[in-house]
């Protein structure tokens, strides 16, 4: 399948049915999930393949599978989303990295490369990204590659703050 992003170390490609039980190592994972409302059943992870096979039809984009370069091994899935933040449709960052992978650069090299397709291509002149507060680990990603905190805001009781990197005129 054709690569749509590459990185240094890494590709992102669409995501396929054949990848439920790769993505579970992550979506279904209780430590990995633990800033969303659950870990997924296998039919979650099959609905937001689905999902995203849809958005790759309506949008143009969206979730991406991760691999490894030099051994085609999968990490996790990265893309651009859009994403209901506070009441504003906009273009979100977002990735989920299997945990053994975990600590090693992956996710902020291709949420980096994601953040320069987002402006690069799909022309959008803010792309933003947003997590529970207690999601340090995310907003860490969000900080390395140029996003900056503009505001917290409540969804679902819970507060999640939002990064935006914009494009400067």
């Amino acid at each position: 399948m054709k690569s749509i992003i590459e990185t240094r170390r890494m590709y992102l490609r669409q995501l396929t049915p054949e990848d439920i039980s790769s993505l579970s190592l992550v979506l279904s994972d209780k430590e990995s999930m633990k800033h969303y409302p659950h870990a997924f059943s296998n039919e979650e992870v099959e609905n937001w393949i689905e999902r995203n096979m849809e958005r790759y039809k309506n949008d143009g984009f969206g979730l991406w599978a991760v691999i490894r370069k030099a051994d085609n091994q999968f990490l996790g899935d990265c893309g651009i989303t859009l994403q209901n933040i506070d009441g504003d449709i906009l273009p979100e960052i977002g990735f989920h990295i299997i945990k053994t992978f975990c600590n090693k650069g992956y996710a902020t090299e291709v949420a980096e490369a994601c953040k320069k397709y987002a402006i690069e291509v799909l022309g959008f002149k803010s792309i933003y990204s947003y997590s529970e507060v207690e999601n340090k680990a995310s907003q860490r990603v969000s900080s390395k590659i140029g996003l900056n905190k503009v505001k917290t805001f409540i969804k679902d009781g819970i507060e999640e703050v939002v990064y935006e990197y914009k494009v400067s005129e």
